[in-house]
């Protein structure tokens, strides 16, 4: 079955870095796009990255300029490389991928911006 799961959350000061990874299996990676999302206590799951296959990228516009997705096809995984973070960064951070039967998620990881 298709597994995704993440690391690299955590807690840091605004101002600061992070760097998700997101390892897959059951699929086979390199064909698949993949997103990374966010969602804040009482907000909905946001779309924050997304990456082809073909490695075309887009961002929303409050990370833009800030946040770097990339993937590694011999690795299985995506990263997230997120710079200068902000309070309003914390969230949840889920990966995600989909295809014809639909959409499979990780569990989460926690990131808390705060000094």
């Amino acid at each position: 079955q298709v597994q995704l799961v993440e690391s690299g959350g955590g807690l840091v000061q605004p101002g600061g870095s992070l760097r998700l990874s997101c390892t897959a299996s059951g699929i086979i990676f390199s064909i698949y796009a993949m997103g990374w999302y966010r969602q804040a206590p009482g907000k909905q799951r946001e779309l924050v990255a997304h990456i082809t296959a073909g490695r075309s990228t887009n961002y929303a516009d409050s990370v833009k300029g800030r946040f770097i997705i990339s993937r590694d096809n011999a690795k299985n995984t995506v990263y997230l490389q997120m710079n200068s973070l902000k309070p309003e960064d914390t969230a949840v951070y889920y990966c995600n991928t989909r295809d014809g039967k639909g959409d499979y998620w990780g569990q989460g990881t926690q990131v808390t911006v705060s000094s």
